[in-house]
């Protein structure tokens, strides 16, 4: 069973920061998704991908994975960059 590891990203529609510091754990899926005969919906047998753990740091969600022998790989965050513009910029 392999897993990732990363932190939640801001959403565009967010301004705050709430949220943002929880660190989440998702599983691979373990099997291919197919195409249901009757409505067409994709689905599979695998329930591990509607699995979300939520950790406070990410040595705690490392530690999980560790204990319970799930191969984790941990995604950065990339750092956020700030663009500081005046109103008057808009003019220029």
């Amino acid at each position: 069973m392999s897993a990732r590891i990363y932190q939640r990203p801001k959403n565009a529609m967010q301004s705050g920061k709430a949220l943002l510091g929880e660190w989440l754990l998702d599983f691979a899926p373990a099997e291919a998704r197919h195409p249901d005969p009757l409505m067409g919906w994709a689905g599979s047998g695998d329930t591990q991908v509607q699995v979300t753990l939520k950790f406070a740091s990410c040595e705690a969600a490392q530690a999980y994975a560790a204990k319970h022998g799930i191969m984790a790989e941990v995604h950065a965050t990339p750092p956020r960059r700030l663009k500081l513009q005046a109103y008057a910029d808009n003019f220029r």
